[in-house]
């Protein structure tokens, strides 16, 4: 990888009175969260004047909290019935389960879309947000996907675009000292942009992608709950030669983990609240999947010696600031080993059967 975005030689300039003919189609996972989806797609009202065929499915995860009473009432509302419709699904499957369930149907249709926008519930998209991924992908045919910049409630820049990690990575994520840092060379995790730049992955909460590369690599794997799946997938789309990008110009204010609690993807794990068994589990399985289990092995190794260094720091006083977080150690050996399965992919094609769950939900193997 490496190298800035090439230019298909196409150009849709900047006339925003420009309406796209072409169909464009928005995924919107639902989990327990209906005000904060109302107000994603009270957002996007204008974004669909850019589109002759705009449309947004909003997929309700088995919330059983009354989230599809009301989101059915508000979709009912005149400014929305023409272009959303409401998915209820029966079960909680899982962020990528529920988003292939919608992806399979977008597909599916008699005119099925060039692209398809994934968008968390408790993300805003900023003016221009939706056309600005468009015209990126539309301009640059090598590119599977584009992510938007994201945007803290208190206005500062969010992580959003990513490189994948490796063992040293590992270590200076277990150590969190600059010294480290230094020491191992290790570049920044979090790329920042100021124009379009290619990465090796973007978050999951506002992400447009191509439906031929989705075609060629599969869906999200079925076997993650929550958490890393789009990493996976992202690296299957690498592997398969296609390119990913991080958009500025598609700006999207978030409101991280609103509906599991934790932060986003660029936050100090000493800041974040304690982090679930399915993130480790999703973690070890991403690792196994992408470089085999051995790696996911070592890579738990690599990130214990860098937490020695932070524990040693803390004992001798050298790191009177940091807040105790003895629980991590006990989190990842926990989880640090995958089983057989974790190595097996359950990628879903575009044309996969509806409505099975999925495969995180079977049994574990003893």
């Amino acid at each position: 990888m490496g190298g800035k975005p090439r230019s298909s030689g196409k150009s849709h300039g900047a006339n925003a009175a420009t309406v796209i003919d072409e169909p464009v189609a928005m995924v919107i996972v639902n989990y327990r969260t209906p005000d904060l989806t109302k107000a994603c797609l009270s957002a996007l009202r204008r974004e669909r004047r850019a589109f002759r065929n705009f449309r947004v499915l909003v997929v309700d995860g088995g919330s059983g909290d009354g989230s599809v009473d009301q989101l059915a009432a508000f979709i009912e509302r005149g400014e929305f019935r023409d272009w959303v419709d409401l998915l209820a699904l029966p079960i909680n499957g899982g962020f990528g389960w529920a988003n292939n369930e919608a992806i399979c149907r977008l597909t599916i249709a008699r005119h099925p879309p060039k692209f398809i926008h994934l968008l968390n519930p408790d993300a805003e998209v900023e003016a221009g947000a939706v056309l600005s991924l468009w015209r990126f992908l539309e301009d640059h045919p090598d590119f599977a996907a584009a992510g938007s910049q994201l945007i803290n409630v208190d206005g500062s820049l969010a992580g959003s675009g990513f490189r994948f990690t490796d063992l040293l990575d590992e270590i200076s994520r277990g150590a969190r000292t600059r010294a480290v840092d230094r020491l191992l060379r290790r570049p920044p995790l979090v790329i920042s942009a100021q124009t379009v730049t290619e990465v090796d992955w973007t978050t999951g909460a506002s992400v447009m992608f191509r439906v031929e590369a989705l075609r060629q690599v599969g869906l999200f794997d079925e076997g993650f709950f929550l958490y890393h799946e789009e990493v996976e997938l992202m690296w299957r789309l690498n592997r398969a030669g296609w390119r990913i990008a991080l958009d500025p110009g598609s700006r999207v204010r978030h409101v991280g983990g609103a509906a599991t609690g934790m932060g986003g993807p660029g936050n100090c794990e000493a800041m974040e609240p304690r982090r679930p068994t399915y993130w480790f589990r999703s973690r070890s399985r991403y690792f196994a999947l992408s470089r085999g289990r051995l790696f996911a092995v070592l890579a738990f190794f690599a990130w214990q010696l860098g937490y020695l260094v932070w524990l040693t720091r803390r004992i001798f006083g050298f790191a009177p600031d940091a807040k105790p977080i003895d629980h991590l150690f006990r989190d990842h050996f926990a989880n640090a080993f995958p089983t057989k399965r974790d190595a097996i992919a359950a990628v879903r094609n575009c044309k996969g059967k509806l409505g099975c769950p999925p495969a995180w939900m079977q049994e574990r193997p003893s």
